[in-house]
C-alpha cells in the first residue's frame, strides 16, 4: 500500500513518514498544497494524508480538486483547529476521516487500517480476490488457483496493483510510478520485464491468462477481453 503525506511540518511529516514505514506502507511526501495535489492527481496512492493548513494550496481546495477530477482514495485530513465548523468543512469537501493535532500515533494507524479496509473493494479482511487469483495485503501473499506464489516485493506489488485496479486499462508509466516510485531511475521496459515474471509464475496454474497486454498503452487484469 502506497500512502502520501502532505504536511508543512517537517518534525510531524517525519515521525508519520516514519511510523508508516515500521507498518512496511510505502511512503511519498510533500510540504505544500500545489506539490501535493500535483503527486496525488498520479493516481498511484491508496490513501492520503492531507493537512488543512498548507502553503501555496490548503488542504480543503487540494481536495476538493482531486475529488472534482473523480479521484475516490480514501483521504484523511489533519489540522489544529477543533471547531466543529471545521471538522464539517473538511468532510462537505469529500474528506473520509479527520483527526485534530496533536493526535496520537496509534489511533493514527487504526483510523487509516478502517480506511483500508473499504479501500479494498472486493476485500474480505485485507484480501482481495478476483477470479482465481487474490492477495492478502497484511502478508503480502499471492495466490493462483488457491496455491500459493513465490513472489518476490516488487511482483507482488504489482499484482496487488492490477488487482486493485482490475478490468481498467493501466499504462507502463503509472505502473512504473506506482511499484517502483514517483523518484525511479527505472525505465518502463522494468514493467515489461516484471510483468513476463509474473506472467511464468501463474503460468502453471493457468492464470497468466488474466494479464492481458494493451499494445502501446500497458496492461490490464481481466479475465477476458472481448
Amino acid at each position: 500500500m502506497r500512502i502520501l503525506i502532505v504536511e508543512d511540518e517537517r518534525p510531524l511529516r517525519d515521525a508519520i513518514a516514519t511510523v508508516l514505514k515500521e507498518e512496511s506502507y510505502q511512503v511519498d511526501e510533500a510540504d505544500n498544497g500545489l506539490e501535493g495535489l500535483y503527486l496525488a492527481e498520479q493516481r498511484i496512492h491508496d490513501l492520503i494524508i492531507l493537512d488543512i493548513m498548507l502553503p501555496g494550496m490548503d488542504g480543503v481546495a487540494v481536495l476538493q480538486e482531486l475529488r472534482k477530477k473523480g479521484l475516490a482514495m480514501p483521504i484523511l485530513l489533519l489540522t489544529a483547529k477543533d471547531g466543529v465548523e471545521d471538522r464539517v468543512l473538511g468532510l462537505d469537501a469529500g474528506a473520509d476521516d479527520y483527526m485534530i493535532k496533536p493526535f496520537a500515533m496509534r489511533e493514527l494507524l487504526a483510523r487509516l487500517r478502517v480506511l483500508m479496509r473499504r479501500q479494498l473493494r472486493g476485500a474480505k479482511d485485507g484480501e482481495l480476490t478476483y477470479g482465481s487469483l487474490s492477495v492478502k495485503c497484511h502478508f503480502m501473499e499471492g495466490y493462483a488457483s488457491g496455491e500459493p506464489l513465490k513472489l518476490t516485493a516488487k511482483e507482488f506489488e504489482l499484482m496487488e496493483f492490477l488487482l486493485l485496479n482490475r478490468e481498467q486499462i493501466l499504462t507502463k508509466e503509472h505502473l512504473l510510478d506506482r511499484v517502483w516510485g514517483i523518484d525511479s531511475d527505472a525505465s518502463p521496459g522494468v514493467v515489461d520485464v516484471y510483468v513476463h515474471y509474473l506472467r511464468k509464475k501463474l503460468t502453471p496454474s493457468g492464470c497468466d491468462r488474466y494479464i492481458h497486454t494493451i499494445r502501446g498503452v500497458g496492461y490490464m487484469l481481466k479475465e477476458k477481453i472481448s
